[in-house]
């Protein structure tokens, strides 16, 4: 609350996103140390708020947006990751080039999933821009923003999430998704298009999922 305050004074919104949220909804238990804020202040803005209320504040992804808010509370350290409101302007199938916005539309339609797609205010505000997120919470589904075959070409590490998703919280896929996964693993060798690296991070967090439930 203390962070946000900080950062929507004078009129600016930030709001959480993503995984604090989603998880909130689902009421799954989550050791995520990190969690995810989207603002409509430039990135240069929110690291000049964070140091005038003495907030450690670092540019972890500026090019994209990025800054984490670190903060100390009792014995644990906990993690902000503020990304600026933005949309892709080109990707390879790993990387996005992306432009700064002011469109919470545009902002989710460039997320991966619907259930990732959900803002909170402070007060506790839902916000659902892609109209599907709460619907697929209720569901449990997982199903992509858009036309899953162009969400998962845009980064196809999409795929291996999307399995993190199904075994972590017990979803189904819906029918799109599905037949976009299944076309994808046919016609695509992943360990071609994606690092090892980032697979076998993948892996570990499915990995954590297990030992979890």
């Amino acid at each position: 609350q203390h962070l946000l305050r900080v950062l929507n004074a004078d009129g600016a919104i930030t709001r959480c996103v993503g995984g604090c949220v989603r998880d909130t909804l689902l009421q799954a238990a989550s050791r995520d140390t990190e969690v995810d804020m989207a603002t409509n202040l430039a990135p240069e803005e929110v690291m000049q708020r964070l140091k005038a209320a003495a907030i450690k504040g670092v540019g972890t992804g500026l090019q994209h947006g990025t800054v984490s808010a670190i903060l100390h509370i009792e014995d644990a350290t906990l993690i902000y990751e503020i990304t600026s409101l933005r949309v892709d302007v080109a990707t390879d199938g790993r990387h996005a080039k992306v432009a700064f916005t002011q469109d919470w539309q545009g902002d989710a339609a460039r997320r991966d999933f619907t259930i990732n797609a959900l803002y909170a205010d402070a007060d506790g505000t839902l916000h659902d821009p892609t109209g599907q997120g709460l619907d697929d919470i209720k569901a449990k589904h997982v199903r992509f923003i858009g036309a899953a075959s162009a969400r998962i070409e845009e980064d196809y590490l999409r795929v291996i999430r999307a399995f993190r998703f199904y075994v972590k919280y017990g979803l189904t896929f819906d029918a799109s998704t599905k037949l976009a996964i299944e076309k994808i693993l046919d016609t695509v060798k992943l360990d071609k298009v994606l690092s090892m690296e980032r697979i076998l991070d993948e892996f570990a967090k499915c990995i954590t999922t297990f030992n979890f439930i």
